[in-house]
């Protein structure tokens, strides 16, 4: 049987940076595979943590509910920003990946996913570092994303529940 085999500690910073290529390439299962490497010698870097997390995202729409849950199960993994603003980043992207999808009720869904990112984008911004606008800028970005697509709530016997 074919086995992993281990990296050196000395080569997590030429890893990392091979998996944030790999991710601009649009090769999020290679970036993934790249950061469950490092994850092995190192379970706690944040780094690997947030770009696998960021790649499991990537791939959203490619079964998207099983990977969904796999990146959910990384927040905790990760410090208490970083776990709600990465909460946002999952929502966002599986709503954007509903409008993508374009499924019956598709829009609906996208409205409650985007809401769900924007309670968790406050919640980062609460959390943030001084000087660190990122989470108004996400909550921005889903301010208009619903208002480009003219997204509404669904009525409540159409609306699907938000990940969390």
């Amino acid at each position: 049987m074919f086995q992993i085999k281990p990296i050196a500690p000395e080569a997590v910073a030429r890893a990392m940076q091979k998996a944030e290529r790999y991710r601009l390439l649009n090769e999020p299962a290679e970036a993934e595979s790249i950061c469950l490497d490092v994850l092995e010698i190192e379970p706690d870097n944040q780094d690997a943590l947030q770009c696998l997390l960021l790649s499991l995202t990537d791939q959203f729409g490619t079964g998207a509910r099983l990977v969904v849950d796999q990146a959910k199960q990384l927040l905790p993994r990760l410090r208490p920003y970083e776990q709600k603003y990465y909460a946002g980043i999952i929502s966002e992207r599986f709503a954007r990946q509903q409008l993508h999808g374009g499924h019956p009720g598709a829009q609906f869904s996208a409205y409650a996913y985007l809401c769900d990112a924007m309670e968790h984008y406050a919640d980062a911004d609460a959390l943030s570092p001084e000087e660190n606008y990122d989470a108004i800028l996400r909550h921005n970005t889903c301010v208009r994303m619903i208002r480009w697509h003219g997204l509404v709530a669904a009525h409540h016997e159409e609306r699907e529940q938000p990940l969390e």
